[in-house]
């Protein structure tokens, strides 16, 4: 890829001679030089033009991929499709697919994204990815370790906000449940993780939602053996 100044607008047909009565003919834009007439007055040579610094690959293909797969985990991680929508969205698309084939629709559709050139060096790639890598990684590391559940035997301690302090609950007829109904969210992107749901009993409940939690089935399991455990206070006689 080069880069041209924007008054330059002549494209032409460039004729290089291979042999003495041989030319093979270039597709290339041609730089003139501001001043043509005194430069062609002064006899001065060619304008000597600088080897093009930024390179891509040849194929848009790339581009068009990393966008689309961008946009999809965009789309997926905020739009959630819990339970049956999921499936409805697979069916649907598998459908809409089979419906395009038997109608030969897909010659014109991948003609027409076949247009869509999208050309991104290393450089915007490597911008792009790190900063979402960085991101994920401070919130991962940082963030989500001052949203927290502590579960001991008889007491359940809360934090859902950062700077909200504990808030400290009975386990006396709490329920403890896990959604894994997004299967783009849950399985997809998440690796087999889910969402950990808590609902406290008493005349002041509470309902608590701690989203994305790994190996939440694991979790919910040893948060149950928890449970039936029942803190034991020793005192002397």
């Amino acid at each position: 890829m080069t880069i041209v100044p924007s008054d330059e607008k002549l494209w032409k047909p460039v004729y290089e001679k291979v042999r003495p009565d041989t030319y093979e003919e270039h597709e290339g834009v041609i730089f003139r030089d501001k001043d043509d007439e005194k430069t062609a007055a002064k006899d001065k040579g060619p304008t000597v033009v600088e080897k093009p610094r930024l390179h891509v690959a040849q194929r848009s293909s790339y581009g068009v991929l990393f966008a689309t797969v961008l946009l999809l985990v965009i789309v997926i991680t905020n739009v959630p499709l819990r339970g049956l929508w999921s499936f409805v969205i697979i069916i649907f698309v598998v459908m809409l697919s089979i419906i395009f084939a038997l109608s030969g629709l897909w010659d014109s559709i991948l003609r027409t994204i076949s247009l869509l050139d999208i050309r991104i060096n290393m450089a915007g790639y490597g911008l792009i990815s790190t900063v979402l890598f960085i991101i994920w990684l401070v919130t991962f590391t940082l963030f989500d370790q001052q949203l927290y559940m502590i579960f001991t035997p008889g007491q359940l301690k809360v934090r859902t906000e950062i700077g909200g302090g504990e808030k400290a609950f009975d386990t006396a007829g709490m329920t403890v449940e896990k959604q894994r109904s997004d299967l783009f969210r849950h399985w997809v992107l998440g690796l087999g993780s889910g969402d950990l749901i808590v609902n406290t009993s008493g005349a002041n409940a509470h309902h608590f939602d701690l989203p994305n939690v790994l190996f939440v089935g694991r979790k919910v399991q040893q948060i149950e053996d928890m449970l039936r455990e029942k803190a034991v206070v020793k005192g002397r006689t």
